[in-house]
Parts: C-alpha cells; structure tokens; sequence
C-alpha cells in the first residue's frame, strides 16, 4: 500500500511566534562552518562529525532553562577521538563540552563551541566481586547498572530521581544523589576509582598502582601544584574548618575542595575533584564503585499535613526512627501531578496549603522490617495529619505496587509540575540545603520569598537530608518576566547563605544558573583556590568555560531558552529527556525530545528563513520516517506525552488525497491484499531458496532505487514463508473464546528454514489440553486491526478497518459474552485501544462491551493452571514487544517463559526493536540501530531458545542476534506435547 510521499511544506508550523530573539541564526542553515567542520572531519572521519543545522539545533537544549547552540557536534567512540578533539581545542583556540544524557538541570550539558556526545558509544556495565563492585563506563544509565548489580542483591549509593535516564558519567560529574544517598552515600563516597582523561590528553587511571609515577612524568607542573595548594589548604585551619562544615550537609557548589583534604596524593586529590566538576577538569571515561547491599523489604506511607512547615517539622522524627527516605511534596506538587504517574485524580481537589510526606522504611529481612515499622507507628501517634485522601494514604503498607506509585508521583515531580505550567513559560528547577533540623523554617522563608517576586511554584525535596527543590516558570521572551526572575535568584542567594548557611546547590552541580553566586556561598579564599584549581588543571581554558566557574554577575541570565508553542500534544515538554532511553531511533536520527526541540526552534524562526527551510528539509527523515510509532515514550514520559501520535499526525499531513483514497481502497479490499501477500511471500520464499535470497533481494532493491525506500519495503532473508491458506479446525461450540488470529500470523508461516508449528496452531493446540477450546471465526481474513492504516496516518483506512473489526468481533463474541483472544501484542493494543478515536458513537459502545485479551495473557491466566509441563528448555532469553510493556503484559510473557525453561533472561538491555510492522523493512537501519545492544547482550551466551510473542519483532530480532527467534505460545505447544 502507498505510504507517505515527502512533502516538508505540509509539516511547516502554524502560527509562528518568532522570529524570536534566541532564534538560530540564519549563517547556521547550513550547519557548522568552516573551517572547524573541515578540520574536525580530517580528524576524525564523516561518520563521527555531525554538522547538520538540525544537530546543532537538537544538541542546543537539555533539561535546563538554558540554550547555547554548538558549532559542531562529535559522537566519539574512544578515548582516542577525545584526546584527539582535546588536542584539536588547545591548537584552535576552541572551548569543549562532553554530554552524555542531557538530564542535568543548569545548562551543564551545553557548550557554544565543540560539543562531544558521549553516551552512543559509551554504554557498558561489567560485575566485579560478586557485586560489590562495579566498572561502568559513562553513557550507562543508572539504572541499566542497578539492573546488573539488583541479580547479586546490590545496588549503587547515588539514586537521583531521573536514574532511567541520566547516566553515571552525569551522576558523577555532578555528584548526583538523590532520595537516600545523602552526605554518606553519593559519588563522592561510594566511588572507588576512575579513569580520567585530562584537557592534555593525558589518561590517569587512579587504580593502577603506578598512576601517581605516571603522571609526575607526564605532568609534572601539575603534580607540583597539586601539592602546592594542598599544603596551603592544610596550613589554613580556618579554611580546613569551613570546608569540613560545608560537607556536612549536601553541597555540590564549586569544586570539591575536600579533595585536597582526603587525598594523600595528586592522583588522589584529582579522584576527589573530578566529582563534581561537571566537565569543567577532564572527561570521565570509566569509573569503579564500591555498591551497598539492596534491602528488598519496604514499608511506605504517604502522610499528608495541613501545611508545608507542618510536614518539615515532623522529618526529624522519622529521621530519628531510622527511615531510609522522606520525601517531602506540597500541594502545588501534589495537584499537578494528579492524575499523572500513577497519582490520584482526586489529589487535584487538595486544599492549597496541604503537603505530603512520602516516608519509607527499608531492611534487609521481615523481621527487621517489623521493627521499622513499630517505630513508625510511635511517630505517627503523636502526628497531627490533614485528613488523608482516599485509598489507604497515610497508613504504611508493604504492597510493592502501592510503594511504586508513591514513588512514581514523587518522581514526577519536575516533570509532572513542568508539564502543569502555563503554556509558553521556561522552567527553572533549582535545590538547596540547610541544616536538616531547620528546614520548616527554610520552607516558610522560601513560599514568603516566592510571594514577594510573585511566584507561584512547587516545591518537594529529600527532606531527610534537608535538601529542598523548588520550580519557577516564567516567559524568558519577556525582559520584565527575566528580571523578575533575576531579583529573585538575588534575595534566594542572600536568603540560603546570610540566614542558614546552606548550600545554593545540593545536588544538582553548580551549572551556569549558580556560578554567579560561588563566592556569595564560599567567600572570596574558598572561591579564589577553585579559579586556580581550574587554571592549574586546564590552563588554556577547554573545558566548558562559563558552567562552574563565571564572574559574570548577570551569567545566569544569558541564554534563557524561550518556549514556543507548538502541537498541543507535545507542547507540555519540558526537555527533561526520560523518553530517550525508550526511544529506538535514539541512536540513528533522533529522539522524541529532539523531535520537540527541533519543532519548536521551526516555530522560533521566521516564515521561510533559511534555517527554517533547512530544518524542515531535515526534518522529514530525522524525525517523521524513522520514528517507530510505538509510543514508548509515553510510558516514560512522566506526563505522558506522547511524541510517536504527533509522528504519526505528520504522516497524516504529508498525505495527499491520492495516497490517502488508495489507503481507503487497500481497507476495502483487504481481503484481496491479504491473498496477494501470502502469494508474495510464498513466491519470494521459494525464489530465495532458488537463489540464496539474492532475486528478491535484487528486486526490491531496484524497486527502492527507482521510486523512494518509504514505498517499498526491502525483502530481508529473515521473512518467513508463507503460513497455510486455511486455519486449523475449530469449533464454535464448546469454544472459551474466540481466537482472532492478526493478519501477520495468518499472512506469514514460522521462522525460514524451520517453519515448524504456526502460531495458529500452537495456540488451538494448548488451549485445547488446558480445557478451553477456542474457536477461529471462518471470516476474519480481509479484517484488521487497523494499525496499518493507523501507524502511517491515513485517516480514512483506518476509520474504515478500526470501525469493521469492532462490528465483526461483536458478532464473532455474540455481543462480548465470549473473550477475543488476539495472538500478536501489538494487534491486541490497536483493538483494545488505538481503534477506540476512530469509531462512530454506536460502536464505540459495542466496544466498551468486548474483552480483548493477549494470547500471552490467555496462556497465563487461563491455559498453564490446566497444562501438564512435560519437557522443558534449559534457557530462555526473551524479547517482551512494546506494545506488551504498554499492555501491561511483559509479566504474563516470564510467566509463560518460565514454564517452559528453567531458566529465563530477560535482557537488561531489552526494548522496543523499531521493526513497528513494516518499518524494519522500509527502514533496516532503524532496526539495526533499535536492537544493537539488546543483540550484543544475547549473543554474549548461548540460549537454548529465543522467544517473543510477536511475528515481526521476532523477525527483527533473528535479523539482529542472528539466532531464530520464534513464539512463547510455539515453545508451550512443545513443551506441553504428549
């Protein structure tokens, strides 16, 4: 069927607001000038220079307020390319800044010249001792680490709220930590060693017992004054007293100065300041840390205050009683995210003032746990608390779903407040801290201070440790909104230092919204030996100048980032990055983010400017063909925007009523096109075996040549043949559902070369020996599930398909009495739900009547308690689909799996493989690129099965690993046979 046709002007935005002031300028339309692309091309290859205006554009944003465009983007993959990009800075006169997740949440992340990503090519965790230790290199997330350390019972002391997202690399150039890692648990403590390369290029492993006589002779002037301010530092008692005092609660303002304190060596001393420094002193390419055990057992309560001073004044208690986390959130927190990230709805309708304390307790057995909780009850006796929402808030509770989604809502607290804010606005998330025992105090001084400057924000933090956040959002478009914001920064600096003595920043870094204020909170001695730690490590300047050190009063407001708006869908983005992970064209064209980013900078530019022409020229690969339309990031969205939709609309608009009457045509007659195909499969199956695979392949090929790949799909030698014209026997009589086989398992047979038993018949077969018998209607051929139509926009087929199979399954389940079991996860997700805005007003209630169920949840629930297993596998690794994640049926997938093998892997790095239907033929890259570390983890051992519950993700991962991927429903036929 004709997809769509490449028409930019149809994406071109509506409304411009711009030209805006912080707009790309026009001499950037066409991408890094020379003679810098030239130069760092000659250095390091085409393949690893990015100079498109689009990749300057989606490198320009992260988490931040900020936005500094670079001149040139690198994807380096070694240490090689970062020392030489150094090497290149220091001979050119250029500046350089390394980014990794793009998390962080003052403008660390950003640089005006040379930007080097460093998370495509630098992902990997490896297991040391058991667990007790672990080597990561940077790009790693932390939670794909915590997912290898949680097998040994272990996990890593920093736990920031975006750990899905941000990476190690950005946790420790930061000194990230989060809800329990306090003064004790974070980088700076838990960090064994490291491996560093320094702005000469010099790389200092810090376990190597050598590595102090290395460097003495590589660098010897630093060496000497290293040593130099150490001994200045120690000879200054009061010096030594401030800097103890300011550690002693959470500070990660300016340089780490109690390196020079704690380390006995230069090598030892640069391990300490690396910490913290955000990029500023060298890049960190591996680092080692010691992890702390994983204590399973959990207790949590939500408790809910009549006032923000209220609750802070209550955290000591749990402190007291040995809680591991108290997070605290108000009421701007709780109403905007009611509703969202698994928080009530009902959370909207909460007093203005109220305020919540999420509190919970962690150990390592029941037994101990019980003590815990013994505690907490003591406190709670003698709490005076709001009147709780209902459910059972404010009572402490061991259900591990119930936990997840009071950390959920806490979670989502940037996002969540972010997504909430007024349309157009910037959002400023800034922490602090003060003395714990102080922070009800802090809390009322902070919503009088917002008052003043006439802001309305939220505010939440980890109040155990007296660490606050807070949010702002303003209009960075208008001056007057900029300098209220100023004003405001100014008496927050005075208030946190002049008043508490606290930390300007706890746990985010300093970044560029901070660095105006280093000596407000240092002094002027304290701040003076970080300018000469910056001077002695990176005399020339390279390391991303202006994100820690600036003496520039008014540095923080320049290169606030305006928001203009764009599609409603997409509009609440706050940059913030949790959907990149998720995304499976993250690491070939771009992520949802980036596809919000480069929207919104088309709405900055004015009507037909050059950059805006190049951008939309761009545009229509980067971001509309190759997106995979799963919608995975509306799982890790925490407001749930959902990026995939908005791809899909784009392919709407690019439509013309050609393409949009055969689409209908294809719907009508489907019946047709479903014959055509399984005689197209068929033919090309039985002229590959002819040909080695070389005919169809040489076909289509010629095909995409002469008319555009987006029309024709390539053949890949993956494809299986054709499945059989008729279903297997069934009886509707007797029949405990009704099974609707999806057009791809009635289209195409099993695996090529070992077709063995079709889907089809594996799933009549074991629900026939449990007991429940299904029953195939005889006319579901020329039916659908729509997701043809719906996955590449065209309106009218997929009104026409999603409104025919509704009718057809009403009368197949006898008006919903009967289940319909649908054996493709993602055929299950479009009738269950994506068909649902498409129907008229009379099926949309026959619809409310169907259960729609996954075949995959089918055998879980309803076949193993009546199979007898009678053969198993040894291991099983398994590919669970997106669309089961967004299902919720990944969990019936290990259920199925493990009755079937004795062991079963579920890779750490598993995710959507971007085949999404047809996609992985019409764009193999994007499948290449979507399942490349998922298929370096499953070729790392062997498997005595490959499993999934989706035809043409199987597809895509055989393609991927090489290894035969086939049903969880075949290997239960198998296993179950007599």
């Amino acid at each position: 069927m004709p997809l769509l046709e490449p028409e930019p002007g149809a994406l071109r935005p509506a409304g411009i607001r711009g030209p805006s002031p912080d707009r790309l300028p026009d001499r950037l339309a066409a991408g890094t000038p020379e003679p810098l692309r030239g130069g760092l091309t000659e250095l390091l290859g085409p393949r690893k220079v990015l100079w498109k205006a689009s990749d300057l554009v989606r490198y320009a944003s992260d988490a931040s307020p900020y936005r500094f465009v670079p001149q040139a983007v690198v994807l380096a993959e070694d240490l090689d390319d970062v020392s030489a990009v150094l090497s290149y800075a220091r001979g050119h006169g250029r500046d350089v800044v390394f980014r990794a997740a793009g998390t962080s949440l003052n403008g660390q992340a950003q640089g005006e010249d040379i930007l080097v990503d460093v998370r495509r090519h630098w992902t990997g965790a490896e297991v040391l001792e058991e667990g007790r230790r672990i080597r990561i290199r940077p790009g790693t997330t932390v939670a794909r680490a915590n997912a290898a350390l949680a097998r040994y019972g272990r996990v890593l002391g920093p736990d920031p709220a975006s750990a899905a997202a941000c990476t190690v690399g950005g946790v420790v150039a930061n000194n990230a930590s989060g809800m329990t890692a306090g003064t004790t648990r974070n980088a700076y403590r838990t960090l064994s060693s490291l491996t560093f390369v320094l702005p000469s290029g010099t790389v200092v492993d810090t376990a190597d017992p050598l590595a102090d006589e290395e460097l003495a002779r590589a660098e010897p002037a630093l060496c000497r004054g290293l040593a130099a301010l150490k001994r200045e530092v120690e000879a200054d008692p009061e010096l030594v007293a401030r800097i103890r005092a300011k550690y002693a609660i959470k500070n990660t303002t300016g340089y780490r100065l109690d390196a020079f304190l704690d380390g006995s060596t230069p090598v030892e001393i640069l391990r300490g300041l690396m910490v913290g420094s955000e990029g500023t002193l060298g890049f960190l390419a591996e680092l080692v840390f010691d992890t702390l055990p994983l204590h399973r057992a959990a207790a949590a309560a939500l408790l809910f205050f009549p006032s923000l001073p209220a609750a802070a004044a209550a955290v000591p208690q749990f402190n007291d009683a040995g809680a591991a986390a108290v997070e605290l959130m108000d009421g701007n927190t709780l109403r905007a995210c009611a509703g969202t990230a698994g928080a009530p709805a009902d959370w909207a309708g909460l007093p203005k003032d109220t305020a919540a304390l999420l509190v919970e307790f962690r150990a390592p057995d029941a037994a101990a746990l019980a003590e815990c909780e013994h505690r907490a009850a003591g406190v709670l006796a003698g709490l005076d608390l709001a009147t709780p929402v209902p459910s059972a808030a404010g009572a402490f509770t061991r259900d591990p779903a119930v936990i997840a989604g009071f950390w959920k809502a806490r979670k989502a607290f940037v996002t969540a407040v972010g997504g909430a804010r007024a349309a157009g606005t910037t959002l400023v998330t800034e922490d602090f801290a003060v003395p714990p025992a102080r922070l009800a105090e802090a809390c009322a001084a902070l919503l009088d201070l917002q008052a003043e400057h006439g802001f309305d924000t939220a505010v939440a933090g980890h109040a155990a440790h007296g660490n606050l956040h807070f949010l702002l959002a303003f209009d960075a478009a208008r001056p007057a909104d900029v300098e209220r914001y100023g004003a405001f920064m100014d008496a927050f600096c005075r208030l946190v230092v002049e008043r508490f003595d606290g930390s300007l920043k706890a746990e985010h870094s300093t970044g560029r919204n901070m660095a105006p204020f280093l000596e407000l909170e240092w002094g002027p001695a304290a701040t003076a030996l970080m300018w000469r730690t910056k001077r002695l490590v990176d005399p020339e300047g390279v390391l991303a100048p202006g994100v820690l050190l600036d003496r520039d009063p008014r540095a923080h407001l320049r290169g606030l980032k305006t928001i203009p708006r764009i599609e409603a869908v997409a509009d609440p983005c706050i940059e913030c990055g949790f959907c990149e992970p998720a995304c499976p064209s993250a690491d070939l064209t771009t992520t949802p983010r980036q596809r919000i980013v480069l929207r919104r900078e088309m709405v900055r530019q004015k009507p037909g400017s050059p950059v805006q022409e190049a951008l939309l020229d761009a545009y229509g690969y980067d971001a509309v063909d190759t997106c995979a339309g799963d919608s995975a990031c509306r799982l890790a969205c925490p407001v749930g925007i959902d990026t995939g939709a908005l791809m899909k609309d784009f392919r709407r608009r690019r439509h013309g009523p050609l393409e949009e009457r055969a689409a209908e045509l294809a719907a009508r007659g489907f019946r047709a096109v479903e014959a055509a195909a399984r005689l197209a499969a068929a033919a090309a199956d039985g002229t590959a075996g002819a040909t080695g695979g070389r005919l169809p392949a040489a076909v289509t090929g010629a095909a995409r040549r002469l008319v555009r790949p987006d029309l024709v799909p390539a053949w890949l030698p993956q494809l299986p043949g054709a499945a059989a014209r008729k279903p297997p026997a069934t009886r509707r009589s007797g029949a405990a559902a009704v099974y609707y086989p999806s057009c791809v398992n009635r289209i195409l047979g099993g695996p090529p070369g070992d077709p063995g038993l079709s889907v089809r018949e594996a799933l009549v077969a074991v629900s026939e020996r449990a007991g429940k018998p299904v029953w195939i209607p005889g006319d579901a051929a020329g039916t659908c599930c729509a997701t043809i139509w719906h996955s590449k926009g065209y309106g009218a087929g997929t009104r026409l398909m999603a409104n025919r199979i509704v009718e057809a399954a009403w009368g197949w389940t006898a008006g919903g009495l009967l289940p319909l079991v649908v054996d493709a996860s993602s055929c299950t997700l479009g009738i269950a739900q994506e068909v649902v805005p498409y129907l008229t007003d009379g099926n949309r209630a026959l619809h409310a009547e169907l259960t729609v169920v996954d075949s995959v949840t089918w055998a879980a629930r309803e076949l193993l308690p009546g199979l007898r297993i009678l053969r198993t596998a040894g291991s099983a690794v398994l590919h669970p689909a997106c669309s089961m994640n967004r299902l919720g049926t990944d969990g019936h997938l290990r259920e199925v799996a493990a009755a079937c093998a004795a062991e079963v892997v579920v890779p750490d790095d598993a995710g959507c493989c971007g085949f999404a239907g047809d996609r992985g033929m019409l764009h193999p890259e994007l499948t290449a690129a979507a399942t490349a570390r998922e298929a370096q983890e499953v070729g790392g051992r062997a498997f005595d099965a490959h499993l999934s519950a989706n035809r043409m993700c199987e597809v895509g991962m055989e393609r991927a690993t090489g290894r035969a991927y086939r049903s969880v429903l075949v290997e239960l036929e198998r296993a179950t046979r007599p």
